[in-house]
């Protein structure tokens, strides 16, 4: 697997560039995802003691040839991103759970064949969408952190004064703070505590009042301000993504603009370069007075007298002066 890497760097950059547009392209992707999805069915099937003693030579043949898909997707993917490969996250996720169906199966390792069943995870890491998911959860992890902790303690609390009231009335529940603890948690799933309540309440009828007030407080505000933390980074992370899928779209449309400048500019360039240009570097459309004597009209003759006064800064013809004075 090493060789085929090291002898994958030295790809000519225009192979390189083939082979990722091929690995980049949804067409790809979508094979990956099938694949994925056939392994979970097979690995699913092979839970049947029935099927699996019936086909399990299928089996067999199946999960190799899986892997070996997998194996070949993880060098294309070294091949084509590089060193880029190795510095996302995603990336060496897919690494470790392919990674681990290569050790080789003994009775030490044997363990390691139940971490084959998690190459169904990689649906994670290869649709965006679950992978846009969970980066929010990880990155909501410092806000969850506060929430989990104020949970934590309100069921602690709890915990310790259930134990403290009821040990006596109900020690099935509250005999000691591990009792208690499972009790109160039980009670914070919302699932069963009427039983609870109701056994308590045999013996204390106002033991409404402590259920009443934990559950709203831990149930109903804390758990739903865990649900908020989560939807806003969930939002963070999606508005995020939309915004570097903007930038992306703006520099598109900006490269597409220059380009359209560049090639209009090119031909103007064009079309001036094509113009033809006189000796003297004029334009040879220009109407040039010395070399159209003959066709001048009439007075408007050029003599050498009229060079000569030009060329001492006075009026060419001194006599027209004087007939625009008379007038």
């Amino acid at each position: 697997m090493l060789f085929l890497i090291f002898r994958s760097v030295g790809l000519p950059v225009i192979h390189r560039e083939r082979l990722r547009v091929v690995v980049d392209s949804p067409a790809f992707h979508r094979a990956v995802i099938a694949v994925i999805a056939l392994n979970g069915i097979a690995l699913g099937l092979e839970t049947s003691h029935e099927l699996a003693g019936r086909y399990a030579t299928a089996f067999l043949v199946i999960d190799r040839v899986i892997l070996a898909v997998f194996v070949v997707e993880i060098l294309l993917r070294i091949v084509v991103h590089g060193k880029a490969f190795f510095r996302d996250p995603w990336s060496w996720f897919d690494l470790i759970i392919v990674g681990t169906a290569l050790v080789p199966a003994s009775e030490s390792v044997s363990i390691l064949r139940v971490f084959r069943f998690l190459r169904v995870l990689r649906l994670v890491s290869v649709v965006p969408g679950m992978r846009r998911v969970v980066s929010a959860l990880f990155t909501a992890i410092p806000g969850l952190a506060s929430a989990v902790v104020l949970l934590l303690l309100s069921l602690y609390t709890a915990s310790v004064i259930g134990e403290q009231l009821f040990h006596e009335v109900a020690p099935q529940y509250f005999g000691d703070l591990g009792r208690s603890l499972f009790t109160m948690f039980t009670v914070l799933t919302v699932e069963n505590w009427p039983q609870v309540a109701e056994d308590v309440m045999g013996k204390e009828p106002l033991a409404w009042i402590f259920f009443a007030t934990f559950i709203v407080i831990s149930a109903f505000f804390i758990l739903n301000l865990l649900i908020g933390v989560i939807v806003s980074a969930m939002e963070a992370e999606v508005n995020a993504q939309r915004w570097k899928e903007d930038q992306a779209l703006e520099l598109e449309q900006h490269i597409a603009v220059m380009n359209e400048i560049k090639a209009l500019s090119e031909k103007v360039d064009r079309l001036a370069a094509a113009l033809p240009v006189s000796v003297d570097g004029r334009d040879a459309g220009t109407v040039h007075h010395c070399s159209c004597r003959g066709h001048e009209p009439p007075g408007s003759a050029v003599t050498a007298g009229d060079t000569a006064r030009v060329a001492d800064g006075m009026s060419p013809r001194p006599e027209a002066d004087d007939r625009r004075r008379d007038e």
